[in-house]
């Protein structure tokens, strides 16, 4: 007996591997899938701007860093005893205008470098909802808690998502020719601008982005169904987390299960599993640090360690 309705997955003509380097960007689910690469010891590079939802956030800062232009004391303000910009999430946010203005300078290198040097760029994207700041007129990334009054809140509609992700795939093929660059829609439900509102926004960019791939005659543009997945297949409140809005870990266990399955080449799959090993070998805390138990998982995870970095020199642990 059946009691989920699968969703079918497309196998990618190009899976990761360790030879890959990987570039993780937009809402929180990227970072779900960031930290899963990251533990499992793949070269990636994860929000460098912080989560970001809509895809004009992503434009915005996409521009700036592989334009090579500098954030300077017009792209930061002060609020509530911290300086924040308009350009990113608030972990960037910091003590002195200062301090923020050479954080954001060093995510756009950081941007800049991951998206030349990436063979795979994950985008997430959280909302087709975008507040803008009224006196500057710039799409914010992050309101960082300035009164409501002073943004005028706005649902893209499918035609300027289409015309967004479009740019935003030119100005990465630009720098980037050969990248493949996987989309996804974000799980999590943004339930505070509404249940039915949540369904448009995620149902714009489900719209724009098959418009935009299928407009791509290179299969180097792909989609996963995370959304999807979340939706229908895990249609099920035993999947959230008590909030009932963000995916529980068992949830993004089985969604990593999938992307793995679409997007990671079956041949590391051995040495996933000696990463895995290891790296909850290292967890572990023995209640006797100082005997022959100690001494044995030590020389375990000496044994590991020495023939994952033999044939992954870019391994550290």
């Amino acid at each position: 007996m059946k009691l989920t309705t699968e969703i079918p997955l497309q196998l990618s003509s190009s899976p990761l591997d360790y030879e890959s380097k990987l570039l993780s960007l937009g809402s929180c689910f990227a970072e779900h899938i960031g930290d899963k690469l990251t533990y499992y010891k793949f070269r990636t590079t994860q929000n460098p701007f912080g989560i970001l939802f809509h895809p004009q956030a992503l434009l915005n800062v996409l521009e700036k860093a592989l334009s090579s232009e500098s954030f300077s004391v017009e792209d930061v303000f002060q609020q509530d005893q911290k300086w924040h910009s308009f350009y990113a999430h608030s972990r960037l946010s910091r003590e002195s205008s200062a301090e923020i203005i050479a954080e954001l300078n060093s995510a756009g290198k950081e941007l800049k470098s991951a998206c030349v040097e990436s063979s795979h760029i994950l985008i997430t994207l959280g909302t087709a909802f975008i507040y803008k700041h009224k006196a500057s007129g710039l799409p914010v990334a992050n309101c960082h808690k300035v009164p409501q009054t002073e943004f005028e809140k706005q649902l893209t509609s499918v035609v300027e998502l289409h015309q967004i992700l479009s740019r935003l795939i030119t100005c990465i093929r630009e720098i980037n020719p050969k990248v493949n660059i996987v989309f996804t829609v974000s799980p999590v439900r943004h339930i505070k601008d509404g249940m039915l509102e949540n369904s448009r926004s995620k149902s714009h960019l489900i719209a724009a982005l098959h418009s935009v791939i299928e407009e791509m005659v290179s299969s180097k543009v792909q989609y996963f169904p995370s959304y999807e997945l979340m939706m229908d297949e895990f249609r099920d409140y035993r999947f959230y987390k008590r909030d009932l809005i963000h995916p529980s870990e068992l949830a993004i266990d089985m969604i990593w299960e999938k992307f793995k399955h679409s997007f990671i080449s079956e041949g590391i799959y051995e040495d996933m599993a000696k990463v895995e090993k290891l790296q909850k070998s290292l967890a572990h805390r023995p209640m006797d640090s100082s005997g022959k138990t100690d001494s044995k998982l030590r020389a375990y995870q000496y044994k590991f360690k020495e023939e994952l970095i033999k044939k992954y020199s870019f391994m550290r642990f």
